[in-house]
């Protein structure tokens, strides 16, 4: 008998291509949903931000899960989606949602732990069971809820944006 995360892992694992395309169905709802409240508003930002989020999760679902790189392939699909979050912030952000910046952490989050089981694989410490499958099985799911979750109610749910306020004005305060 294994323990809980190991336990969680494998479930998740037999589930796992179901899930991911669930996850895209989550972005492409998502985007449909904002550009629908967004018809009559100026600010489209949650709007291009679900669009990217959503071509960026569709693409996704064409890298061949068998192959050993597919955890490489997948880090680099997320750094690439926040570069593009980055470009569109300089050229078109005028308004920076709560979003932003869950999606900026969520995809940092991703893309670790993507290299993280990448390298893992490579190392090949374990045979068995090792704890950051247990880690990757459970955050991934959560932190790609989250992201869509906040593009579709635009709440800073986890305080990300308020610790962010905090720090940037600590900073400027001492400094002063």
């Amino acid at each position: 008998m294994g323990s809980f995360l190991e336990n969680n892992f494998f479930n998740l694992a037999e589930i796992a291509e179901p899930f991911g395309i669930l996850i895209t169905w989550l972005f492409v709802f998502t985007f449909l949903y904002n550009l629908s409240a967004a018809i009559n508003k100026s600010d489209n930002s949650r709007t291009q931000l679900s669009f990217i989020m959503m071509i960026s999760y569709s693409l996704s679902l064409y890298i061949d899960v068998y192959t050993p790189s597919v955890h490489l392939q997948l880090f680099a699909f997320d750094v690439a989606t926040i570069i593009v979050i980055f470009i569109w912030r300089l050229c078109f952000g005028k308004i920076i949602p709560i979003s932003f910046y869950y999606l900026i952490v969520g995809l940092t989050i991703n893309a670790t732990l993507f290299m993280a089981v990448y390298i893992e694989s490579i190392v090949k410490l374990y045979d068995g069971y090792w704890w950051l499958w247990g880690v990757y099985g459970l955050v991934m799911p959560l932190v790609d809820i989250t992201m869509a979750l906040v593009l579709i109610i635009n709440k800073d749910i986890l305080g990300l944006v308020k610790l962010k306020n905090s720090v940037l004005n600590r900073k400027k305060q001492v400094s002063v």
